[in-house]
């Protein structure tokens, strides 16, 4: 049997059935809303960095969005419910050396977000509970250990105190908060990682790749299961469809056509259907729903958002409408389903950044029904914001599915959980008023990176204490001259 040819029947009938092919499907009607420009987000400078990622991150208090800065990056953090124009002195957080390339909200604790830089470190905060009232430069982490930029972080779904981080110098490196140390290295790819995904116990981790190769790892042993050479569709971003044991990747044809591909997470040999989207060159951005088993699809610069439904069964992606608007978008931050209003029959909400006008805007994904009542059939047991397990417990192998919790009487139940950075001890050697530990020749590019940054704000505010030191000086002696003047006459 020529699977080739089985392949690409299939794309060609599911591309031939789009429009015209009706299927009874309870959300072949859902369409996209666009806030009120009052409630969107304005004002923010948001970054022009042309790293292919969101620049943006969300949960049901705070927004995130990576801004453009001189001088080290930044990000701000507003809570979500401050919505309008933004103060053009609003509070960042502002700690890294280097531009800001990824950001994300801890699934388990909403006051912490991870972010990492062009600096080569991955840093955790704890954003205060009423937002930032001054800029923040100070972290509850600093993460070293790539010898490179860092551009990709994922939190565990289901862990509370593990962290990924993908660098530039081709490795996956996984942090236990815990005890603030990375735990295990990945270091099977030879180029570049474009993307992380986790399958919905954490159990597995997907990872596309600039060197054109799709794998299925396990994380703590870091053992490729499966790997697929993928010449026909170059795969730029890789997503795990929920408990289904399939893989979705957008990607790129050898036409040079955009492209989704399924596949199945066993066995990669050949993708089950291959199917092209459009010829344009932005990169698609796929977005998975586990509850309703859709799937959006987001092209950079596009300013359409496209969705399908998956199913097990042929065609495998049944496209179903698409969200138009002329506004061109840079990333999309996704509201986690307990942030969702479901008396309004929201099923996804995006947070797209419109780069030129400075706006964030607000789209919500709606299931139209007439009924007020609260509808079971689109709102099942969903991913809730309990961890299943400690980082210690999913380190000696225990692998257990998300703490689920039910959205009908809306998200009232406050986590009680509390975050607690790992507090080191500090050993010194002091010989003649130095401190040796602190003072050990760099081993590493990295470590030499530490010491040049720690070097330069050192500097900076010895530089910053003389001029202030100066000023000082020059006060007194004005001071001291006045007096002399004035002493003869007295006498």
């Amino acid at each position: 049997m020529n699977l080739n040819n089985t392949s690409c029947c299939q794309s060609a009938s599911t591309k031939m059935s789009w429009r015209p092919t009706y299927r009874s499907s309870k959300f072949r009607n859902v369409y996209g809303k666009v806030a009120n420009r009052e409630h969107c987000f304005d004002g923010i400078p948001i970054t022009k960095n042309v790293h292919d990622n969101h620049f943006c991150a969300v949960n049901s208090k705070f927004l995130a969005v990576v801004t453009e800065s001189a001088g080290g990056g930044s990000f701000i953090v507003v809570p979500i419910s401050q919505y309008g124009r933004l103060d053009s002195h609003q509070p960042k957080v502002c700690g890294h050396q280097g531009n800001v390339l990824d950001i994300k909200w801890n699934p388990f604790f909403e006051n912490i977000i991870a972010s990492c830089s062009e600096d080569t470190s991955v840093r955790v905060w704890e954003i205060p509970e009423c937002g930032l009232r001054r800029n923040m430069t100070e972290a509850v982490m600093e993460l070293y250990g790539h010898s490179r930029r860092v551009g990709l972080i994922e939190w565990h779904p289901t862990t509370s105190g593990i962290l990924f981080s993908a660098g530039y110098d081709y490795k996956i490196l996984i942090w236990n908060l815990e005890v603030g140390e990375p735990v295990k290295m990945i270091d099977c790819h030879t180029d570049v990682i474009l993307s992380m995904s986790f399958n919905t116990d954490g159990s597995l981790l997907a990872t596309s790749c600039k060197d054109k190769k799709l794998r299925v790892i396990e994380p703590r042993s870091g053992r490729v299961l499966q790997q697929a050479s993928c010449k026909n569709h170059r795969v730029n971003r890789v997503v795990f469809l929920g408990n289904m044991k399939r893989l979705l990747t957008t990607g790129v044809s050898r036409w040079n056509t955009r492209q989704i591909a399924l596949w199945d997470q066993e066995d990669l040999a050949m993708p089950i259907v291959e199917e092209d989207i459009d010829g344009l060159s932005g990169l698609l951005f796929p977005f998975y729903d586990a509850d309703t088993h859709m799937l959006y699809l987001a092209g950079k610069g596009d300013g359409n958002i496209r969705y399908f439904e998956i199913t097990t069964e042929k065609p495998y992606v049944q496209y179903l409408t698409e969200f138009r608007s002329p506004a061109p978008q840079k990333g999309l931050g996704v509201m986690p389903k307990h942030g969702l209003d479901v008396a309004a029959c929201e099923v996804f909400r995006f947070y797209k950044l419109v780069t030129l006008k400075g706006l964030i805007e607000p789209i919500s994904m709606i299931v139209p029904r007439r009924s007020d009542t609260y509808q079971e059939d689109i709102y099942p047991m969903t991913a809730g914001i309990e961890p299943a397990l400690s980082a210690g417990e999913w380190l000696s192998g225990i692998n257990r599915d998300p703490v689920l919790m039910s959205l009908k009487e809306g998200y009232h139940k406050p986590n009680q959980l509390v975050f607690k950075a790992p507090v080191k001890e500090k050993k010194s050697v002091v010989v003649n008023g130095i401190d040796l530990l602190e003072n050990v020749p760099p081993r590493t590019e990295n470590e030499l990176l530490r010491m040049f940054f720690r070097q330069q704000d050192e500097l900076r505010r010895l530089k910053d204490e003389l001029t202030s030191k100066d000023v000082r000086i020059r006060q007194l002696e004005l001071e001291l001259n006045n007096l002399k003047n004035v002493s003869p006459n007295n006498v």
